[in-house]
């Protein structure tokens, strides 16, 4: 017997047909007539990658900044010495010896961690912990910095870090559903040319991005037509 759709995956049936591929724009669009939720949810791109989610030589991943910013309140965690000054920069939590006996406790009340460089050589035995979580600082990343201050702005201004799971998805928010249509048009492009330009140097030949599909925190996934990203 078929399974029952739900009221809100029946409801947006009437606004769209979700087995087409649309624009991007016209994706944003069908996404903004879809019945909301009783909070602001967030709107997420989900890429489906050709690569080999399990060689090492061809992980996605990177980190980039969004225009409009992700509508999201970061707590960000700053492994340091200079407490007073990652705390006067906009740091919710900052320490090294401390805040790693806190973690190694199970305290994981933040975000986003960063870390100095001298601080990286003790903050590398959190990495099972911080590791799987994603929370782990990583240069390229942009979370291993000596400038703290520019590094908490960046985070704070939006910018999102994104990595390829071991089936070769990624997922990757956008914004909020109270965002104008222009504004989560110029993320989702600025994240599309972030994941297009992370492709593998090992990975010849096959369709790098295989499918993308837009949603938001509650709604189904409407897919975007090949043409947005064929050059990728």
């Amino acid at each position: 017997m078929p399974k029952a759709h739900s009221k809100r995956y029946t409801s947006a049936l009437k606004v769209a047909d979700l087995t087409k591929d649309y624009s991007l724009k016209e994706a944003i669009d069908i996404l903004a007539k879809f019945p909301k939720a009783k909070f602001d949810e967030t709107v997420e791109f989900s890429f489906r990658l050709g690569v080999d989610g399990t060689s090492g030589d061809q992980n996605v991943r990177g980190t980039t900044p969004l225009p409009n910013g992700s509508g999201k309140k970061v707590r960000i965690l700053v492994f340091t010495d200079d407490t007073a000054k990652a705390i006067a920069a906009g740091a919710d939590h900052a320490g090294l010896a401390d805040m790693m006996q806190k973690i190694n406790e199970g305290w994981l009340d933040f975000d986003v961690a960063i870390a100095t460089t001298e601080a990286m050589k003790q903050v590398r035995t959190l990495a099972r912990v911080l590791g799987p979580k994603g929370l782990m600082p990583n240069p390229k990343s942009g979370t291993v910095t000596d400038d703290i201050p520019a590094g908490i702005k960046a985070v704070k201004a939006g910018r999102v870090e994104f990595k390829m799971d071991k089936s070769a998805n990624i997922g990757i928010g956008l914004g909020k559903r109270s965002f104008t249509t222009a504004q989560i048009l110029e993320n989702a492009q600025v994240v599309l040319e972030a994941v297009g330009k992370a492709r593998p140097a090992s990975f010849k030949g096959g369709q790098y991005i295989k499918t993308i599909a837009l949603s938001s925190s509650m709604s189904p996934g409407v897919h975007i037509s090949s043409t947005e990203f064929s050059k990728y």
